[in-house]
């Protein structure tokens, strides 16, 4: 069973019949997605030239429906150069010789980006070192302070 497809519907339910499953909260629409079978490059003998078995996944970001605001941004980011200026994430799966295979994979890893981007980044919080860890740091610039000064030569005051 693919980790996409873990939370089937409800029996009953015909609302979520084509959704991909992302989170507890998170699902998109199978028609969000477009699927292009392409020939894989690369060895693999006569069969490479006769069989569609690379899979092209296309997710347009910026018009679905199921992403929030915040998500979208997140995808964005975390697809990097896998995203087109019009906002359209293209995935290219051929590591299968088998088309289901590559489908799966390319939905994984879309799966994958997804919660990736779902995940809300840790803020910030300031700190300010403790007062001994300051009292040390003064320490040890006094200390090379006095290294470095030992080095020097010293200087007769008989002139």
């Amino acid at each position: 069973m693919q980790p996409w497809a873990k939370f089937p519907p409800m029996p009953g339910d015909t609302r979520y019949r084509n959704m991909i499953r992302i989170t507890e909260d998170i699902a998109l629409e199978e028609n969000e997605i477009h699927l292009d079978f392409v020939r894989a490059s690369g060895p693999g003998g006569q069969n490479v030239n006769k069989v569609s078995s690379a899979v092209q996944l296309r997710f347009n970001v910026l018009q679905s429906a199921c992403l929030t605001p915040e998500i979208k941004e997140g995808l964005i980011k975390a697809a990097g150069r896998k995203i087109t200026a019009d906002g359209i994430l293209v995935i290219q799966a051929s590591r299968f010789r088998s088309q289901d295979q590559n489908r799966a994979d390319a939905i994984d890893r879309l799966v994958a980006l997804i919660q990736k981007a779902a995940v809300a980044p840790k803020t910030r919080r300031k700190t300010k070192p403790s007062a001994s860890a300051r009292e040390r740091r003064l320490k040890n610039k006094r200390q090379r302070s006095q290294v470095k000064q030992s080095r020097k030569p010293v200087s007769s005051t008989e002139d």
